[in-house]
């Protein structure tokens, strides 16, 4: 290549430099303009997902939903915004939009009871035991385990409600209620708890407060010179009330399933058990 031509490529490629340098220049502040709006943007989305999560939290606080569940559509947000700041064909802008709405807790409470139908209907499926129950063993003292005991294997036990006796069928007042000797019978070891106990007996549908009486009146009388119930009827011109503590058949389900009814039982199970451990002196 001769001289003349060389200087005339050269030429061209410096001239085509200044040209490129020139139009950088000239670019420079859009391309500014980008940056800050793609900046301004990233912190707007950043802003919007901070008050999108804090206000999912404080409604899965409210509502019982699974944190897991919430950190989970956290993430997809995220995975959306990316893939449309990339131009992805899925993506989608959680400025633009919001998500999809999450599926009632209701859809899956009915789903949940749709399975338990279909195990009803099926003939080969066994349920040998209920499923509350070991969520209820959890929930029991022991003290109350000894409790269940003694109304299983003694049956229905008496109560006396203490009330002013007033004439002419008056309606008395109440001294005092549910007086019973199940915490001496039972073994308990805390026997100023017994009240509590029976109501969280109650609460756990094992037992139930019966006004029907026992037929045999000698228990009663038994009951009714217990020093709690003296002191109670000297407070005033009072009468007894005649009540009963009885299993509800699910309670005796419970027991029938849950509870070692005699301490051979109980030894060849677990003895290190607290609720089978006995008190000392105790033979049952």
């Amino acid at each position: 290549m001769d001289e003349p031509s060389r200087n005339g490529s050269e030429s061209d490629e410096t001239h085509q430099r200044e040209r490129l340098d020139v139009s950088l220049l000239r670019a420079t502040p859009t391309l500014a303009r980008l940056a800050a709006g793609a900046s301004v943007r990233t912190a707007q989305w950043g802003l919007a997902t901070s008050v999108r999560v804090s206000t999912r939290l404080i409604r899965a606080a409210a509502q019982g939903e699974s944190p897991t569940q919430l950190m989970q559509e956290t993430g997809e947000d995220i995975r959306d915004y990316m893939r449309h700041f990339l131009g992805m064909s899925n993506g989608s802008d959680p400025l633009a939009a919001e998500p999809a709405p999450v599926p009632p807790p209701d859809v899956r409470l009915r789903e949940r009871g749709a399975e338990l139908l279909a195990q009803s209907a099926d003939v080969e499926y066994d349920e040998p035991a209920h499923p509350a129950f070991e969520r209820i063993l959890e929930e029991l003292a022991p003290d109350e385990a000894r409790i269940l005991r003694l109304l299983y294997t003694s049956g229905p036990q008496p109560s006396v409600d203490v009330r002013e006796a007033k004439a002419l069928g008056i309606s008395s007042g109440l001294i005092e209620g549910g007086l019973t000797m199940i915490g001496t019978e039972a073994g308990c070891r805390w026997l100023d708890r017994v009240p509590a106990y029976l109501n969280n007996l109650e609460r756990l549908g094992l037992i139930w407060f019966s006004r029907e009486p026992l037929e045999d009146p000698l228990c009663y009388q038994v009951l009714e010179a217990q020093p709690e119930v003296l002191t109670a009827m000297g407070r005033s011109r009072s009468k007894t009330i005649r009540r009963s503590i009885r299993l509800t058949p699910f309670g005796a389900d419970l027991c029938d399933v849950c509870l070692p009814m005699d301490t051979g039982e109980m030894d060849a199970l677990d003895p290190n058990d607290p609720i089978v451990d006995r008190p000392a002196g105790s033979s049952t």
